[in-house]
């Protein structure tokens, strides 16, 4: 019996929890008596298309704490891409040559790691490889902070980055809470066109804190005349008044509200900066008190000392997942998750076809939302609050957090 190998990538942006999905993929190749090694390929797709790949087996087996280290090791130890390939009927030497080398490499299953772009990847290439009766199981694993995949209830990655937001948002308002002056604070938070995250701020109220007192999802269509009043009706209640704004909020006609001209990326998504600092302006030229924004940028997304243990868990078995379907000859497909309870948590481990998922995104519902469009409601916080919960044990090395050696990648 010819014994298979697994490749697998990482690709799109970094979060947390995806090195515990590739740590899953890892140990359950390692486990399977179907397969015999799991390479891993050097910056997503473009590692195929340049056969830059890892033995990964072979560093496990060397290193027998490789796989818990990898497991919280923030960020994408294979380092990533944001490549999209051509349709290939109109040109088809990328698949052709990716699947030369899934041939080259034994390759029986071929896992990506990744958000909606990476699944358009997963949606192509398993549409080619079906197409030329290629004999290789392709199968996306979901990966993204902003929580927007379809066919699933949540993604790995965004309980961790949930978690870091709610406690940067209480963290500030220890910070703005000591000055008896009037004050706003206008945190804002990444989320281009779903606003999971920002919400996720509300996350930071307590018995003694109401922060964030105002909320602005991508949602609902932003009005800066109902802001500044949201704004001056909180100030003639407290002092301090901390808002929580998603980037990618926009006006009635659709227009972002930002301080400046957004740029798009290779799958024409725009590159938001500047939806805080804009807000700042706004209540500065119409409101006389102190006010700052904050942009918690790239910070929310590799915060692995702040890292759920749900999020890594979940993480970790979705990637296991992905290698028990293609065991059971899956493809086309992409690993989900099914809620069964909030109370107990409990969730299910499944699968969804590609098809429905790739090129889609999942917003906030509207009735998750209240009617003034500036806060959320009590079934979002039920469905946000398992995903933060449980912390991690983190070994420490110089006083600074132990992390995988990722000079491989050569931008060290």
């Amino acid at each position: 019996m010819n014994i298979k190998n697994v490749l697998v990538a990482q690709s799109g942006g970094p979060t947390s929890a995806i090195n515990a999905s590739l740590a899953g993929v890892l140990k359950a190749t390692i486990d399977s008596g179907n397969y015999d090694r799991c390479y891993g390929a050097i910056n997503g797709i473009l590692g195929v298309l340049s056969e830059n790949y890892l033995d990964l087996t072979d560093k496990a087996k060397k290193d027998s704490d490789f796989i818990k280290l990898l497991t919280h090791t923030p960020a994408m130890y294979l380092g990533s891409c944001r490549h999209k390939l051509p349709e290939y009927r109109d040109d088809d030497s990328s698949y052709s040559f990716i699947v030369s080398q899934f041939k080259k490499l034994n390759i029986g299953a071929f896992f990506y790691i990744g958000g909606n772009d990476s699944m358009d990847t997963v949606l192509k290439l398993s549409n080619y490889a079906r197409e030329i009766g290629a004999d290789v199981r392709i199968i996306g694993v979901p990966k993204t902070i902003d929580n927007d995949l379809c066919h699933t209830d949540h993604t790995p990655g965004f309980g961790s980055a949930a978690k870091y937001i709610a406690s940067s948002i209480l963290e500030i308002a220890h910070d703005t809470f000591i000055y008896a002056v009037k004050s706003v604070t206008i945190v804002e938070i990444m989320g281009r066109d779903a606003g999971w995250l920002t919400a996720a701020a509300a996350l930071a109220r307590n018995n003694y804190s109401s922060a964030p007192h105002l909320i602005y999802l991508p949602e609902v269509a932003f009005d800066k005349e109902q802001f500044l009043a949201d704004v001056r009706n909180e100030l003639s209640k407290r002092d301090n008044v901390i808002i929580a704004v998603s980037e990618g909020i926009r006006d009635k006609e659709g227009n972002y509200i930002t301080s400046s001209k957004a740029m798009a990326d290779t799958f024409g998504h725009q590159q938001l900066s500047g939806a805080g600092k804009a807000l700042e302006f706004l209540v500065k030229e119409n409101i006389d008190v102190k006010v700052r924004s904050v942009e918690i940028n790239v910070l929310q997304r590799c915060a692995a000392h702040m890292a759920s243990k749900t999020d890594l868990y979940e993480s970790f078995a979705q990637g296991e997942k992905a290698v028990h379907l293609s065991e059971e000859d899956q493809t086309g497909c992409m690993v989900v998750l099914n809620r069964i309870s909030n109370s107990p948590y409990t969730v299910e481990y499944s699968h969804a076809q590609i098809k429905d998922i790739a090129n889609e995104a999942k917003s906030v519902p509207i009735e998750w939302i209240n009617k003034e469009g500036n806060d959320i409601t009590a079934e979002l916080i039920d469905y946000l609050k398992p995903l933060i919960q449980g912390e991690i044990e983190q070994d420490y090395e110089n006083g600074l957090p132990k992390y995988l050696d990722i000079s491989h990648l050569n931008h060290c």
